[in-house]
């Protein structure tokens, strides 16, 4: 089953659903670090960045058994455990950098929850007015429909920054979408993070670093939805003329695309260029129970290519060095860290990347019509909700 709309309410109708829900998102995020509403984008957070990591140069405290860590030219870049947060190593963890589309995983932490993906939208032009010149593109059409999951789809395999327009515009707008993304990752601990575009296309001030970078995508693998997207090797698009077309991951670590040997475990996260960030790159990967993340931001040596080269060349290391270096810092905020003795939750990656045979986001469905209907009763009941059977297309 999916929930359908007639035609002439499909655009306004997901907006209305999640309108009530969506005025909470910014304190429900500060809430989860017990921090107060951390104000429009560029404002001084309340929350001081941990001294740990803070230093330039490579930190790693290695045993003496340890494996030595290899030469990297990304100008940063960082190897944690995404069980525990534990930080193996960095270079520059905190240096301020142009992240390109790995902003997309921010987006879908701030944007997944709230948009079930059986959810149907017809696009308008104005959602598609505006995108950068030179952006990727799955291929949206004005006037077709959509499900959520289709565009997200778009998001994580093609990068597409016409699918990021749609889904931001479903769930208040462009501006809205960038002060919620800049709330969420001051409460997930991420503070280098500047939002300016959700789509990570190049913009005056936007920066993150390799730390929050890896701080996002530890983050995603923890949420089900997430995980299963941006494990994803290809899927199926909605094309023009209704007959659907290929996509293909553009992670080549993931896909072994493009002559890049596909790295055994990996289980996704997502990968960005422009020609100011350069190459960068979120990956995780899972082995003998264990589950790294690593960020490499703008490599300066080897091509094209360097960035998945250097990622592969820092899990190899993360993997032989377990339980012979001590942490350098954490990805996980203080007041959340696992206390002494405590187990740190694992991230639900692994299982999720495989399909699981139905649309992602369907426990959601209910509890934003209920929270919509705080603020839109009476709305919400001339949208002529119907349910319909999902055709499988």
């Amino acid at each position: 089953m999916t929930i359908g709309f007639s035609s002439r309410v499909a655009r306004s109708t997901c907006v209305l659903c999640v309108a009530g829900l969506l005025t909470l998102m910014p304190a429900a995020a500060a809430a989860r670090t017990g921090q107060s509403d951390p104000g429009p984008p560029g404002a001084p957070g309340p929350m001081a960045r941990p001294a740990e990591l803070n230093g330039s140069g490579t930190q790693v405290r290695p045993g003496p058994e340890a494996p030595e860590v290899p030469h990297v030219s990304a100008l940063s870049w960082v190897v944690a455990d995404a069980g525990s947060g534990d930080v193996l190593a960095a270079h520059d963890a905190h240096r301020p950098l142009p992240p390109a589309s790995t902003l997309k995983t921010l987006f879908a932490l701030t944007v997944l929850p709230v948009l079930p993906g059986g959810v149907r939208h017809e696009v308008s032009a104005d959602e598609l007015s505006g995108i950068g010149s030179g952006s990727s593109l799955v291929g949206v059409v004005e006037g077709h429909t959509y499900r959520v999951s289709d565009l997200w789809n778009g998001v994580f395999l093609n990068s597409g920054n016409d699918a990021v327009h749609v889904l931001a515009s479903l769930t208040g707008g462009w501006s809205a979408t960038v002060a919620r993304m800049q709330a969420e990752a001051r409460a997930l601990g991420a503070l280098d993070t500047q939002v300016r575009s959700p789509d990570g296309y190049d913009a005056p001030g936007q920066v993150s670093s390799a730390y929050d970078l890896a701080v996002f995508g530890r983050a995603g693998l923890h949420n089900p939805d997430f995980a299963r997207y941006c494990g994803k090797v290809d899927a199926l698009f909605p094309g023009r003329d209704g007959e659907a077309y290929g996509i293909m991951n553009t992670n080549r670590l993931l896909t072994g695309a493009d002559g890049v040997e596909p790295y055994p475990g990996l289980i996704g996260v997502k990968n960005g260029y422009t020609s100011n960030a350069g190459n960068t790159l979120i990956a995780a990967a899972h082995r003998d129970g264990r589950t790294l993340v690593v960020s490499v931001m703008n490599p300066q040596e080897g091509g094209g290519h360097a960035v998945y080269e250097e990622a592969r060349s820092l899990l190899d290391w993360g993997f032989e060095a377990s339980g012979l270096v001590e942490p350098v810092g954490s990805l996980t905020p203080p007041d959340e860290r696992p206390k002494p003795g405590s187990e740190a939750a694992e991230p639900v990656a692994v299982a999720s990347t495989r399909a699981t045979g139905h649309e992602p986001g369907w426990p959601e469905t209910g509890a934003i019509l209920g929270v919509a209907g705080l603020g839109a009763g009476v709305m919400a009941l001339a949208l002529r909700l119907k349910i319909v059977r999902d055709d499988g297309s």
